[in-house]
């Protein structure tokens, strides 16, 4: 008899398939977490997930729960409208920095104004990853991309757009919280921070969203290791993690 003893496994809401992103990229982590996640609160036979345009737009290959892709910045209306149509679901968009920052702002904006029951897990790697590296709503002062060669500038761009600090400024919003995956500790705590945002639907408190820093290690033209270390001396300093709404706590920064 065996004395082999299971310590870890995939979890039972991702499909039993390689991922598409490149390698270095932390969308796997997010994925990771997000399905842990409903799992654990036991809530993936009610979860239907939003699949965005962008890096992630395959992502209804990879979770075992109901999916549906939106067209480029649509998820949270998409989202909208499933929740009223089936108010016990489980609802969450997948978005990056394109879809959701630039194309799909007013569509976020508006979903946490009237407080929609629902959770957008935010992706922001400062560039668009899919479409070949060009600036983003979220691209850095000084940050090289296909389309600010040269770096990004205040004068021709304007500041790099900080969707939490934004988001946290609405009413409707319940919870809003930004976090990192660039170690093991800090992945910890971005798996906390989106379990209590699935909480708060499950509770149908309100809408929450969770912005996650990541990285793009082939757009930046580094190394996965290298990618992680410019996320954390480059990105957190500008996008500070840390809770920025919390209205069942009293708390907003």
């Amino acid at each position: 008899m065996s004395n082999t003893k299971i310590v870890y496994e995939k979890s039972k809401a991702l499909e039993d398939v390689h991922l598409s992103y490149c390698p270095g990229c932390t969308h796997g982590v997010i994925h990771k977490l997000v399905a842990e996640s409903l799992v654990e609160l036991d809530i993936l036979d009610r979860a239907v997930g939003i699949s965005s345009v962008g890096c992630s737009a395959l992502n209804y290959d990879f979770f075992t729960c109901d999916m549906q892709q939106a067209a480029h910045g649509r998820a949270p209306a998409v989202a909208t409208g499933i929740k009223r149509f089936k108010p016990d679901s489980i609802v969450f968009t997948y978005q990056g920095d394109g879809d959701l920052g630039s194309i799909g702002i007013a569509e976020a904006i508006h979903a946490a104004h009237r407080g929609e029951n629902m959770t957008i897990v935010f992706v922001n790697n400062a560039i668009y990853g899919m479409t070949g590296g060009q600036m983003a709503p979220t691209t850095l002062i000084g940050q090289k991309t296909t389309t600010s060669p040269e770096g990004r500038t205040e004068a021709q761009a304007g500041l790099p757009l900080r969707i939490a600090e934004l988001m946290a400024t609405i009413p409707g919003a319940t919870y809003i919280e930004r976090v990192s995956v660039h170690d093991p500790k800090h992945v910890m705590k971005a798996k906390k921070a989106l379990k209590k945002a699935f909480e708060i639907q499950k509770n149908k408190q309100g809408f929450s969203l969770i912005e996650f820093i990541s990285t793009c290690p082939v757009n930046w033209g580094m190394t996965p290791k290298k990618a992680v270390d410019w996320a954390v001396d480059n990105m957190i300093p500008y996008f500070p993690l840390g809770v920025y709404k919390d209205k069942l706590a009293g708390e907003n920064k």
